[in-house]
């Protein structure tokens, strides 16, 4: 493995309209601390760069959860993840049409895994277009996961799932969140060590198969956080 050559496959946290973004959340904010005769701009006069960051982790870029996105309790990502270094299994998938819905299923995931059992599963989507790098999912009904698929993986030893999605439940859905209850065995026995990330982009170059994944969260005491996943090709 050659640590100086990463893949890094999160997506960044832009200002711009035309950020990748979902859930109906505006841009990121990032704007220069300005009071009792200070400016945190040096274009401004200031002396230094001082910026105040406003930022929703689930709709501006890549993110890491945790159980705590679907509990009561207050649960930290940033509590729950005490290892970021994984064995990590790259697999590309259609979805496939269900009425007016997209859908990855259970057999498919299945399929694509073999008898590979890795710690992350690492999923892009087709068609795989590099406008997922800038993309407004919100009212778009993008594809998700059959909760059957999260039911697997939490049965066969995958914690990590690593997704080109902004959920990997469906974008309307009652308040249901099937495929996230089912992933962290929750409510009944919840996996507090599970994780999933959501809207990574993976480039097309990239092959299928087995990789080291390093996966590292802004240390930020919320449910999520920004995230940074990073594929290391075995050799």
């Amino acid at each position: 493995m050659n640590l100086k050559e990463g893949i890094d496959i999160s997506i960044p946290y832009r200002t711009s309209e035309q950020a990748t973004s979902a859930w109906y959340v505006d841009p990121i904010k990032i704007e220069p601390v300005n009071g009792d005769g200070f400016v945190g701009s040096v274009r401004q006069g200031g002396s230094v760069n001082f910026n105040d960051i406003t930022l929703n982790p689930h709709g501006n870029g890549t993110h890491t959860e945790c159980v705590g996105h679907i509990a009561p309790e207050c649960f930290s990502v940033n509590q729950h993840m005490n290892q970021w270094f994984f064995e990590a299994l790259l697999i590309t998938i259609e979805p496939e049409k269900m009425e007016e819905d997209w859908v990855i299923t259970a057999d498919q995931i299945q399929k694509a895994v073999g008898n590979e059992r890795p710690e992350a599963l690492v999923l892009r989507t087709l068609p795989n277009e590099e406008n997922k790098l800038q993309r407004n999912y919100s009212n778009s009904n993008p594809a998700y996961l059959e909760a059957k698929a999260c039911e697997w993986m939490a049965n066969n030893g995958i914690d990590h799932l690593l997704l080109d999605l902004p959920s990997v439940d469906r974008e309307v859905d009652g308040g249901a969140l099937a495929a996230h209850r089912a992933f962290w065995n929750y409510p009944e026995n919840p996996r507090m060590k599970a994780t999933i990330t959501e809207l990574i982009y993976v480039p097309s170059k990239v092959q299928d198969g087995q990789y080291f994944l390093n996966l590292q969260v802004a240390p930020i005491e919320n449910d999520a956080s920004p995230s940074r996943p990073v594929l290391y090709r075995k050799d």
